[in-house]
C-alpha cells in the first residue's frame, strides 16, 4: 500500500499536521485530479486504488445517519443517473457505503472518519452533522461533476481510496447575509445555504432589519413590512421586498437538514430608520420620515427614554423567536449615533433615573444610556430562553455576562471581549472578513464599499489573536465569519460574484488548523470547486488580468508600448490582438505585450476546467503629445470658471433638457464642485445641483499621463476622456491615459448633483488625479495647475 499522509495519528488524537498530496494518474480532467476536498482535513491518508460509485449502490444507514444518507443519495442520483439506495442493513452487496454510529467519547462533535477503499466505504461519526461533513467530503472525491442537478455522461464516477479522520477547529463557521439593503429571493438564500452545506459552514447570519428596509413579517406590527419594506431610491427606482414567517420557518427547516442554523438579526437601537419610518413613535421626536434611500450611519436611532419602545422590542423578540429556533438572536448594537439622545429630554431623563452619568469608566452618559438598552434588550431575549450577539459597540459602557461580541472593527473588540471573559466570534473587517470588499484592482473590478482584501490575504487570517493565547482567554474564540453587507450588491450576479469563492476561504479558516492551511495547495482544490459552483449556477470572480499601478482600458504611448498583466492568484491568462474573442485555446499571456502600432488587446483570465473571467479589452493607442493650448499664464488667472444651476441631474441629458439658469463664479480648486452646498451624512432635503468648471491645467513636462475621476466626466482640449455617466460616482472604472506636451491643456469638469446606487455624487472630494506613465501613485490636481 502507497502511503501518502499527514502525520497520521491514533484517531483519539486527531491532531493536525502537514499535508501532502499527489495527483492520480487515470484519465481524468485536470480539475477533478487528487484529493480536492474543500476545507482541508485534520488528517488524511492516500492509498492506492479507487472506489467506483455503480447503479444499485447501498447506503446503509439508521437513525439520523439515514436521513443524511436519503439528502446524498438523491444528490448522486441526479448527476449520475445510478439507482442508489437507502437500506437499514445489512447490505446484499460489495461496494457498499456504511454510516456507523461511533462509540460515545471516540469523536468529537461534527467529526468523522470517512475511509474508502476498493470494496466500499465506511463513514463513521457521533452526530448528525458529522454523518453530514463526512458524506460531504465524500462527494469531494468525487468527480465535481457530482454535483450537477442533472444527468452527467462520460464521467467515471470514481473516490481515490483514502482515510480521513476530520473535525473542526471552531464551533461557528458563519456567513452573514444582508437582504435589507438589496433583498434576496428565498431560492437564492436557499442557493447560498446549499453552498455553506458543501463547504462546511454551519451558521448563517441573517440580516434581517437596518435603515434601508425591514424584511420579516411581524403580525403585531403589519406597517414594518408594509412601509418599512419599500424604499424609493434616489433614480426613482423603487425597492422592497419582506418574508412571510411561513416561508422563513421553511428556510429554517431547509438549513436544518444541512446542518446549519440561522440566526436572525434586528437591529436596535440604530440601523432602525426602516423600523421608524413604519413607527414613527419609536424615535425621539416621532420623525416622520422613510427608509434611507443612502448608504453610511443613522443619526435618527430608537429612542431609549421611552417604554414603549422595548415594548415593541418584546413584541419583536416575540414573534423572532418563535419563527427561529437559534440559541441566539443577533440585535446588532452597532454604529449607534448619540446627537438625538443628547437632545431627547425623555433619553436624559432615563439617564438621571438609572444613575447613568459619568463615573469612573470613563464612558459618556449616552454610552451608559446604550449599555442600559442593550442590557434591557438582552433581558428580553433571556425571557424567550435565548442569548444575544451583538457587534462590538455593545462593549461600550458595559455589557451583560451572556452576551457574545462579533468583533467587526477590527481585533480590539474581540480582544476586550474576550478578556473580560465574553465569548467572541470574529469578523474583522480589517483582515478581509468583509468579502464585499474588493477581491481585485478596484479599476477593474465591478463597485463595492471599498477595501482590497484579494484571496490570499482573506486566507491568511487566523482568528485567535496572539494577545489572548498568552492571557489564555482563546477559548473564548468561538469562530469566524464572512460578512456579506450588500450595499453595492445591486443583483444577484453580483452579491455571488463578491462572496464566491472568498467564503470557501472562510470555510478553511473556520474548520482547517493553521499548520494545514497552505494558499498554493488551496488554490489547486479552488479549481475543482469552481466547478462545482458552476454545478449550482454560481457567478463566482475569477481574478481579471491586472495592469500595475491601475488598471487602465485604453494606454497611449509614443515609441514602444509595453503592456503588463498579473491576478491576484496564479491562473492562466490568454488574450488575442486580432479583433477575436479569447478563449482556452488563444495565446497565453506569459509576458510583457510590446507593440508599436495602435492594437486592440483583448484579454482574460481562464480555469482549468475552461471557464473564463470577464474578457478586458484594452486600446494602446500611439498618439504624438498632444500640443498644448498655451504656453504662459500671462493674462490668466488662479482658479477655474465655474458654472451652477440648480436642480437633480442623473445623466448629461438631464443637464441639456430645457432652459436653465446659470451661476457664474471663480473655482479655486476642483473640490469647489461638489462643495457649491456643504453637503452633510444624512442628505435630507438636499438642494441639488451641477457645476462645470473650465480652464487651463498645466502639465509640467512632456509625456504619457493617465487621469482618474469620480466626477461625471472630465475632457482635456475639447475631448472627453474620462465618462462616469449615470454611474454611482465612487471608485471610477474608467481611467484613461494620453500623451500630453508640457504647458497649459484646456480642462473642463462636470459635477452632477444626485444619488445613484445608494451614493450620495456630493460625497466625492472632486478630485482629478494625475500620474506620468513612469510614476507609480496617483496625485491630484493642484490648485496651482489650474488657470482661466
Amino acid at each position: 500500500m502507497l502511503k501518502i499522509f499527514r502525520n497520521i495519528l491514533p484517531l483519539s488524537a486527531l491532531m493536525p499536521a502537514a499535508v501532502f498530496f499527489v495527483s492520480c494518474t487515470t484519465s481524468v480532467k485536470p480539475y477533478n485530479e487528487g484529493v480536492n476536498v474543500i476545507p482541508a482535513p485534520a488528517s488524511l491518508e492516500i492509498s492506492e486504488g479507487f472506489y467506483r460509485l455503480g447503479n444499485g449502490t447501498e447506503i446503509v444507514a439508521s437513525g439520523d445517519a439515514a436521513e443524511v444518507a436519503g439528502f446524498y443519495a438523491a444528490k448522486m442520483k441526479a448527476s449520475t443517473g445510478y439507482d442508489i439506495r437507502v437500506t437499514a442493513g445489512p447490505s446484499s452487496g460489495k461496494g457498499a457505503i456504511r454510516l456507523i454510529c461511533a462509540e460515545p467519547g471516540k469523536l468529537p462533535s461534527e467529526g468523522y472518519v470517512l475511509e474508502v477503499t476498493p470494496d466500499g466505504v465506511t463513514a463513521e461519526a457521533a452526530d448528525r452533522n458529522g454523518f453530514f461533513y463526512a458524506m460531504a467530503s465524500l462527494m469531494q472525491l468525487f468527480p465535481a461533476e457530482i454535483e450537477s442537478r442533472e444527468l452527467v455522461r462520460g464521467v467515471k464516477w470514481t473516490a481515490p481510496c483514502v482515510r480521513i479522520a476530520d473535525y473542526p477547529r471552531f464551533g461557528y463557521r458563519g456567513l452573514h447575509l444582508d437582504p435589507s439593503r438589496h433583498f434576496m429571493s428565498i431560492e437564492d438564500v436557499r442557493k447560498h445555504i446549499d453552498l455553506m452545506a458543501m463547504f462546511k459552514l454551519n451558521v448563517m447570519h441573517f440580516h434581517l432589519t437596518d435603515d434601508q428596509g425591514w424584511r420579516m413579517e411581524i403580525k403585531r406590527y403589519p406597517e414594518l413590512t408594509a412601509e418599512g419594506s419599500v424604499r424609493i431610491e434616489g433614480d426613482g427606482s423603487v425597492h422592497k421586498g419582506y418574508y412571510t414567517q411561513e416561508e422563513l420557518r421553511s428556510l429554517v427547516e431547509y438549513a436544518s437538514e444541512r446542518g446549519i442554523v440561522i440566526i436572525p438579526e434586528i437591529e436596535v437601537p440604530g440601523h432602525a430608520l426602516a423600523a421608524i419610518s413604519a413607527y414613527p413613535e419609536l424615535s425621539c421626536f416621532n420623525t416622520d420620515i422613510t427608509p434611507r434611500i443612502i448608504w453610511g450611519v443613522e443619526d435618527i436611532v430608537m429612542c431609549a427614554g421611552k417604554e414603549e419602545v422595548f415594548e415593541f422590542v418584546e413584541n419583536v423578540v416575540k414573534e423572532v423567536a418563535d419563527v427561529f429556533p437559534s440559541e441566539y438572536i443577533h440585535i446588532g448594537g452597532d454604529e449607534c449615533p448619540k446627537a438625538e439622545w443628547e437632545k431627547c429630554p425623555l433619553c436624559q431623563a432615563r439617564i438621571d433615573r438609572e444613575g447613568l452619568r459619568y463615573g469612573n469608566d470613563g464612558h459618556t452618559p449616552e454610552q451608559r444610556l446604550q449599555s442600559y438598552f442593550i442590557k434591557r434588550v438582552e433581558s428580553i431575549v433571556a425571557g424567550y430562553g435565548r442569548r444575544i450577539i451583538g457587534w462590538d459597540e455593545i462593549l461600550e459602557g458595559g455589557l451583560p455576562a451572556s452576551a457574545t461580541v462579533m468583533s467587526w472593527r477590527g481585533l480590539f473588540g474581540g480582544i476586550a471581549a474576550a478578556s473580560q471573559g465574553h465569548d467572541v466570534i470574529m469578523t474583522p473587517s480589517s483582515e478581509g472578513l468583509y468579502l464585499n470588499f474588493y477581491q481585485g484592482d478596484p479599476k477593474a473590478e465591478p463597485l463595492t464599499i471599498g477595501g482590497y482584501f484579494p484571496l490570499e490575504t482573506l486566507y491568511a487570517y487566523d482568528p485567535v489573536p496572539d494577545t489572548l493565547v498568552s492571557l489564555g482567554k482563546d477559548s473564548h474564540i468561538l469562530g469566524v465569519q464572512g460578512n456579506t453587507w450588500s450595499e453595492y450588491m445591486y443583483d444577484e450576479d453580483l452579491r455571488e460574484y463578491m462572496i464566491y469563492p472568498a467564503a470557501l476561504a472562510v470555510a478553511e479558516i473556520g474548520w482547517s488548523r493553521p499548520s494545514d492551511k497552505d494558499f498554493a495547495d488551496f488554490c489547486r482544490r479552488l479549481d475543482n470547486a469552481c466547478v462545482r459552483l458552476d454545478a449550482h449556477g454560481i457567478n463566482y470572480h475569477i481574478p481579471l488580468p491586472e495592469q500595475p499601478y491601475g488598471s487602465c482600458d485604453k494606454v497611449a504611448f509614443t515609441d514602444t508600448a509595453e503592456v503588463v498583466f498579473t491576478t491576484t492568484r496564479p491562473v492562466k491568462m490568454v488574450y488575442t490582438i486580432d479583433g477575436t474573442m479569447p478563449g482556452p485555446g488563444s495565446e497565453v499571456y506569459d509576458a510583457p505585450i510590446i507593440l508599436t502600432e495602435d492594437t486592440e488587446i483583448r484579454i482574460c483570465s481562464v480555469l482549468p476546467s475552461g471557464r473564463t473571467s470577464p474578457v478586458r479589452t484594452v486600446k494602446v493607442v500611439r498618439e504624438d503629445c498632444a500640443p498644448a493650448a498655451r504656453t504662459s499664464t500671462d493674462g490668466l488667472s488662479k482658479g477655474l470658471e465655474m458654472r451652477v444651476t440648480h436642480g437633480t441631474f442623473l445623466s448629461r441629458n438631464d443637464l441639456v433638457r430645457g432652459k436653465r439658469t446659470w451661476e457664474r463664479r471663480v473655482a479655486e480648486s476642483l473640490g469647489a464642485l461638489v462643495s457649491v452646498v456643504p453637503s452633510d451624512n444624512q442628505m435630507r432635503d438636499f438642494p441639488q445641483y451641477a457645476a462645470i468648471a473650465s480652464g487651463y491645467v498645466m502639465i509640467p513636462e512632456d509625456g504619457i499621463y493617465y487621469l482618474a475621476s469620480n466626477l461625471n466626466d472630465v475632457s482635456i482640449d475639447g475631448e472627453m476622456v474620462i465618462d462616469n455617466d449615470g454611474e454611482p460616482k465612487k471608485y471610477s472604472r474608467h481611467d484613461t491615459s494620453l500623451a500630453l506636451a508640457k504647458g497649459l491643456h484646456r480642462i473642463e469638469a462636470t459635477f452632477l448633483g444626485h444619488i445613484i446606487g445608494g451614493w450620495p455624487s456630493n460625497w466625492d472630494s472632486g478630485n482629478i488625479m494625475i500620474r506620468k506613465s513612469t510614476d507609480s501613485t496617483f496625485s491630484a490636481i493642484t490648485p496651482d495647475m489650474l488657470w482661466h
